[in-house]
């Protein structure tokens, strides 16, 4: 009997011990499972394209634009543009001559959803909508700095999540005008260019309004005049997107005597438009010839009194 009793204690014993080592995996021979490595967020990096500028020098260190960033609803349906709410908000990049650095770093949603890119400069702090952002010309753009103030420049791009930077193309919201002098019959072109000249941009609006999801600039409020910059031979000004009909368009006095252009034209964003006035002193007035340049084909021939 007591030889009984031992060995179902013995039994007991051994079946406990290998419970034991079942459940708790005590052996410190075999390493337990490690967990796993938690998903590392994507940064975005983006690369706008330098070669956009009203300089046409590119961008320069210290220039800033504003970034929105929209994720898809799904795989082929993109997000809808809002003022706040987007996967990013108006996010300011700074450009250091070599890169563009965000005030603060900004991820990816994902690893797998496409999103929309909407950039513009220059950044502007605090924007309340994103279908009326105001935009203007200066009325005197006669120096390259007062030129430049009126060039807002707008671009968007789609992109998968990706770690190499998302290139953005942006372009002018505006219209240029360039105006060349040619010396006509009673001028030759030292003569012309030593001549006393002032030559004005007439009745067209300065302001308007920019559709951020679009790029689209509408023009609004009144005509003004416009002293464009005189450089390099030639005049130029940005003009807000519009058209002008049958307009006193160019007032060019010459020593004294005034010639107006009468014309009517479609001011065209991220176009240039290039007027040539030949000058001659027998005339009554100028001759003109009006080319195109980009998208614009047609030919505005006329005169002027």
């Amino acid at each position: 009997m007591r030889r009984f009793f031992l060995q179902t204690l013995t039994a007991i014993a051994l079946i406990a011990s290998l419970a034991s080592c079942s459940k708790g995996n005590d052996n410190p021979d075999v390493e337990p499972p490690s967990p796993p490595e938690p998903v590392k967020p994507t940064p975005i990096v983006i690369a706008v394209n330098p070669h956009t500028r009203a300089t046409d020098s590119g961008y320069e260190s210290g220039d800033k634009v504003g970034i929105f960033v929209v994720n898809y609803a799904a795989e082929t349906t993109a997000g809808t543009l809002t003022a706040a709410g987007n996967h990013v908000d108006n996010m300011r990049f700074a450009f250091d001559g070599a890169k563009w650095t965000p005030d603060e770093t900004v991820y990816w949603k994902d690893r797998t959803t496409k999103a929309d890119f909407y950039c513009y400069y220059p950044h502007r702090a605090s924007l309340t909508s994103i279908t009326d952002v105001s935009v203007s010309v200066p009325v005197d753009q006669s120096t390259t700095g007062k030129y430049q103030e009126g060039d807002f420049l707008w671009g968007k791009t789609s992109s998968a999540p990706t770690t190499s930077a998302v290139s953005i193309t942006t372009n002018h919201v505006m219209s240029n005008l360039l105006i060349y002098l040619e010396a006509g019959e009673g001028y030759t072109a030292t003569t012309l260019a030593a001549a006393e000249k002032q030559l004005t941009i007439n009745g067209t609006k300065t302001t308007g309004t920019l559709h951020l999801a679009t790029g689209v600039v509408t023009a609004t409020g009144n005509a003004a005049d416009i002293t464009p910059l005189a450089t390099d031979g030639y005049y130029r000004a940005l003009i807000v997107p519009q058209t002008v009909t049958d307009a006193n368009l160019i007032t060019l006095t010459v020593d004294g005597k005034s010639y107006t252009l009468k014309q009517t034209l479609t001011f065209k964003a991220n176009t240039k438009h290039e007027c040539k006035l030949i000058v001659g002193k027998v005339s009554s007035g100028i001759n003109i010839g009006i080319g195109s340049w980009e998208s614009d084909s047609n030919d505005y021939g006329g005169s002027v009194q």
